[in-house]
C-alpha cells in the first residue's frame, strides 16, 4: 500500500541574504553559486515539514505495519548540474516558520525562516542549540541533528528525488526527536562559522550547479510528497485453483468492474483476474472456461507475485511504482488490491499497469508486463 502526505510548510534558505524569507515561492532551490576561479561560494538549503499525526495513529492501530518513507521532490528545470553528486536530509532540531516572502521581494520580507533566523529577524530567533542539548547542530543556515540522516545520489540526468528517509521519520515517530521537518542540502558546509567549514560538496570549490524543485505552492501537478509504503498483501485463496504454467505463459489480464470515475480521497478495492488466452476445451453444461476464476501468482517467499503500478495517463509519470507495497492480494473471490486516492490530483486520468513474476530464482523465471488501457479518472 502507498499513502502520500503533502507538506504543511516549506522554504529555501539563501546564504547570500541572511534574513531573506522565500516561503511563498513556487520553486525550492539547492544552489551552489561560485566564481570562475572557484572562490566566493554561496549556497542555499531547503526546509520542509509534514504532519505525521494520522500516520502515527494508523501505526498504533495496526492499520500500517513496518512502513518505509520516501521524500519525493520533482525537478523544476535544474541547471548546470555536475555529472555525479548527492543530496542529504537531516531532521531539523528547532521550530521554524515558513513565512510569506518571495526571493525577489524588494525590500526583502524578513518575517519567517531565513539563513540566520528561525522565525523573523530578531536577536531571540537565531538558529542555535538550546542549553547545549543539540550537540553537533549548526547555527546558521538551519539547525539539525546530524546523528541520523538520509541521502540520494544523482547521476547524469536523474533529477527527480525519491529519497528513503525512513531512519529520520522513525526517530520522529518513536519520540527520539521532535518533528520539526527536514533540511535538505549538499554534504558538508560552507565556511559560515559552524562545526564544519568549507568542506564536502557544499563547501568545496567544485561547480555542481543548481537543483530546482517544485514547492507546495506550485500550480503544477508536482508538489512535494512524503510517500508511505508498507506491505498489506493478504492471501486466502479458498477453493480457487492456481493458473497453471501454460496459462501463465500466454496470460490475458483483465479488471472486473473498474469504473470510469472515482471521488478524490476515496479508498477503493480493485479486482484483477487472469486467464489463459486459449483455455483448454472442456465439455460442460454448467459454465464456460472463460468465466472460471483462478488466482494469479501469490508466493512471496519465492519472489513470485503479481504487482500493480499507477501512472499519470497523460504525462506517464509513475505515481505508484512496482514493489513490495504494490503486491496484489487474493481472497476466495479472486485477486484484488486496495488503493487510497488521497494524493491523486483531481480531474486527471490515471492508468494501471501490472507485472507478473513467476518461477523466481529458477531457470524458468518469467517476468511479464500488462498494459491494456486500464484507465480511470479522479474527480472532485
Amino acid at each position: 500500500m502507498h499513502y502520500f502526505i503533502f507538506p504543511d510548510v516549506d522554504n529555501t534558505l539563501y546564504f547570500n541574504s541572511s534574513s531573506l524569507n522565500a516561503g511563498l515561492d513556487e520553486i525550492l532551490e539547492i544552489r551552489k553559486d561560485i566564481k570562475g576561479d572557484g572562490t566566493d561560494v554561496k549556497v542555499s538549503r531547503i526546509l520542509m515539514k509534514f504532519d505525521l499525526a494520522e500516520i502515527s495513529q494508523s501505526i498504533v492501530r495496526g492499520t500500517i505495519t513496518n512502513p518505509k518513507f520516501y521524500l519525493n521532490l520533482y525537478d523544476a528545470n535544474s541547471t548546470e548540474l555536475g555529472v555525479s553528486q548527492s543530496l542529504w536530509a537531516y531532521p531539523v532540531s528547532q521550530s521554524w516558520d515558513g513565512g510569506e516572502g518571495f526571493r525577489f521581494d524588494s525590500p526583502v520580507t524578513q518575517e519567517g525562516s531565513s539563513w540566520d533566523f528561525r522565525t523573523s529577524k530578531n536577536d531571540e530567533d537565531y538558529w542555535r542549540p538550546e542549553s547545549g542539548s543539540e550537540s553537533g547542530s549548526y547555527f546558521q543556515g538551519g539547525a539539525w541533528f546530524n546523528e541520523v540522516y538520509a541521502s540520494q545520489s544523482f547521476e547524469y540526468e536523474t533529477k527527480d528525488m525519491r529519497m528513503d528517509v525512513t531512519p529520520i521519520v522513525n526517530k520522529w515517530l518513536d519520540g527520539t526527536y521532535p518533528n520539526e521537518g527536514f533540511i535538505i542540502k549538499r554534504s558538508g558546509s560552507i565556511g559560515d562559522g559552524n562545526l564544519i567549514s568549507g568542506s564536502g560538496e557544499e563547501g568545496n570549490n567544485d561547480k555542481l550547479g543548481h537543483f530546482s524543485f517544485f514547492s507546495r505552492q506550485t500550480n503544477t501537478i508536482y508538489p512535494p510528497k512524503l510517500e508511505v509504503q508498507w506491505e498489506d498483501a493478504k492471501y486466502s485463496t479458498g477453493s480457487l485453483s492456481a493458473l497453471d504454467s501454460s496459462e501463465l505463459e500466454d496470460l490475458v489480464v483483465y479488471m472486473k468492474n473498474i469504473r470510469d470515475k472515482y471521488k478524490e480521497k476515496s479508498k477503493v478495492k480493485f479486482r484483477v483476474s487472469g486467464r489463459g488466452r486459449y483455455p483448454t476445451k472442456t465439455y460442460s453444461t454448467t459454465s464456460s472456461p472463460f468465466l472460471s476464476t483462478k488466482f494469479l501468482p501469490v508466493s512471496q517467499s519465492s519472489g513470485d507475485g503479481f504487482y500493480y503500478s499507477v501512472k499519470d495517463a497523460e504525462t506517464e509519470d509513475v505515481i505508484i511504482p512496482f514493489g513490495s507495497g504494490s503486491l496484489v492480494s487474493c481472497d476466495s473471490s479472486g485477486n484484488y488490491f486496495n488503493l487510497w486516492l488521497n494524493a491523486f490530483q483531481a480531474e486527471r486520468y490515471y492508468r494501471f499497469e501490472f507485472k507478473m513474476v513467476s518461477g523466481s530464482g529458477t531457470i524458468d523465471e518469467t517476468v511479464q508486463y500488462f498494459d491494456d488501457n486500464f484507465t480511470f479518472k479522479v474527480v472532485r
